[in-house]
């Protein structure tokens, strides 16, 4: 479980951000890029501080039970029309059941094979598949699948929900499989930070985030995955004629005895 000084933090955290979304009307009122920069280098990365402060949630035997739950009160905050808390529900149900998903990971070749495929999955996804679909078709979808990241005055920027359960997934791998959670984490945001202003920049509707997320797994780990997965290549070393002979030695003279 997370521990005191943590909860403590992340209930801080969680208060200011909570704030600032009720006010953030009343603040002010800057150009674009201004609205790019203040997503980029401080919304974002204040909301995805949640999701490392509750990273020791990993291991809790009910992670999966939590996150199907916020998934519930998130979407009954959405009917209910309460908008900031059904926001930071949904990041809260994504986050878990992504913590839990890692579950089903038996060895990190699998989070690596993963990190390959789902950026071009979610590129055709957003350039010609359903998700382009639903952003141009169904916005009010899109809107209850996804995490705003409001800026002062107007104006809001959207995360898809599964780019939120796979940063989940890749941050909590990271610990799992002992490589670098904290550059895990700031690549991965760093990452996401960049596909906004990359959009903005191009003046496209939306760019996929995966292949951002995925790229800020790859890349702070690319040394100790490369070992992990030469460990988990190297096969068995052989037992000599000579060492199996005085093995059965060994143990014809321990029954004996």
């Amino acid at each position: 479980m997370v521990g005191r000084a943590p909860a403590l933090l992340g209930s801080a955290l969680f208060a200011a951000l909570l704030v600032y979304y009720e006010t953030s009307e009343h603040w002010w009122n800057a150009s674009v890029w201004w609205d790019v920069a203040w997503i980029a280098c401080v919304l974002m990365p204040a909301t995805f501080a949640l999701v490392l402060i509750a990273l020791p949630l990993r291991t809790w035997r009910w992670v999966g039970a939590a996150g199907a739950g916020f998934a519930g009160l998130a979407a009954i905050l959405t009917f209910a029309e309460a908008d900031v808390l059904a926001n930071f529900a949904r990041l809260a149900a994504a986050s878990l059941l992504g913590f839990w998903f890692l579950g089903l990971f038996e060895a990190v070749s699998w989070v690596v094979l993963v990190a390959c495929i789902i950026p071009w999955v979610d590129a055709y996804s957003v350039w010609r598949g359903p998700t382009k679909q639903i952003t141009e078709q169904h916005v009010e979808v899109f809107n209850s699948l996804s995490i705003a990241f409001i800026v002062p005055g107007d104006g809001v920027a959207r995360l898809g929900l599964p780019d939120v359960l796979f940063f989940a997934v890749f941050l909590a791998a990271s610990v799992r499989f002992d490589l670098r959670p904290f550059w895990t984490w700031l690549g991965m945001t760093a990452g996401l930070g960049l596909t906004m202003i990359l959009a903005t920049w191009w003046d496209v509707s939306g760019l996929p985030a995966l292949p951002a997320i995925s790229l800020g797994f790859l890349l702070p780990n690319a040394d100790l995955l490369w070992r992990r997965l030469r460990t988990q290549r190297a096969p068995a070393p052989a037992v000599s004629e000579t060492s199996q002979r005085s093995l059965i030695e060994v143990s014809d003279t321990a029954t004996k005895e």
